[in-house]
């Protein structure tokens, strides 16, 4: 499960997507963001999807890469729809009684249930899809950018951008340990599978102390090869620019918002 971790990780290429000037990808990620939880509408949802497997087959990034990074994802996505479910109020479709406590599903939960997973779906996707085409160098320097503004009230942005790009560049890495480790203490004996929640929280600990030893081992480690370069933050081997592929994707990225706003506002079900 833990190998199939996607976020982190980057796929070298040539597409359209390889190429665009970070600090527009991340705008465009965030606005990306901003556009789903706007929608409700279900016809809205298929112009969206389809803009979406657009971006992925454009990107030239495999797409059954794209669907294994959603497995890790499954539980928070299960846990998600029955907490909608059960929990939001309306007009009643099942009811049980356990004891003095009613489980009841409604009709409204349902749809609350379905339109918030298929929120997380295309959240993971989209943003899985910003670092698997941008490399930690460029994320790092796009970070930069959109922050530089607040270097005027003493704000150290490359610092911050440097920090949020190790971390999650870290994150595939910390998922394979974490999977080498389970691996390792399973042939040991160790058992992760069975047992109330209590006992495998107990369980865990094993795997999350050695799992901590190696992160921080790993974070002096880079520390030190950086202090070794000299790394100061304060040079950089290539200046990026605005070119025509990234006004390209800003036209088709305004065209294809104002479609799904359009048939958001316009088209009622």
């Amino acid at each position: 499960m833990f190998k199939d971790i996607i976020i982190g990780q980057y796929v070298p290429g040539n597409s359209p997507l390889h190429k665009m000037n970070p600090p527009v990808k991340i705008i465009m990620t965030i606005l990306y963001i901003v556009l789903l939880f706007i929608l409700k509408n279900p016809i809205s949802y298929v112009v969206f999807t389809i803009y979406t497997i657009t971006l992925i087959l454009i990107s030239g990034v495999p797409f059954k890469m794209i669907l294994k990074g959603l497995n890790p994802m499954l539980w928070i996505f299960i846990f998600t729809a029955v907490l909608n479910v059960f929990m939001t109020p309306g007009d009643t479709v099942w009811a049980l009684k356990i004891f003095k406590f009613t489980l009841k599903i409604t009709k409204e939960g349902i749809e609350s249930g379905s339109l918030m997973v298929i929120r997380l779906l295309y959240l993971v996707m989209g943003t899985s899809l910003l670092t698997l085409t941008t490399s930690p160098l460029q994320l790092t320097d796009g970070i930069e950018k959109l922050l530089k503004p607040f270097n005027k009230i003493k704000v150290p942005s490359h610092e911050i951008a440097m920090m949020m790009t190790i971390a999650i560049r870290f994150i595939p890495t910390l998922a394979e340990e974490t999977d080498k480790i389970m691996k390792a203490q399973m042939a040991r004996g160790a058992d992760f599978e069975t047992g109330n929640i209590i006992r495998r929280a107990k369980a865990m600990i094993p795997l999350l102390v050695p799992l901590f030893v190696n992160a921080f081992r790993r974070a002096d480690e880079l520390a030190t090869a950086m202090e070794a370069r000299c790394y100061n933050g304060g040079t950089k081997m290539k200046e990026t620019h605005m070119t025509k592929v990234d006004l390209g994707a800003i036209i088709v990225f305004v065209l294809a918002a104002a479609l799904i706003m359009a048939v958001e506002f316009l088209i009622e079900i």
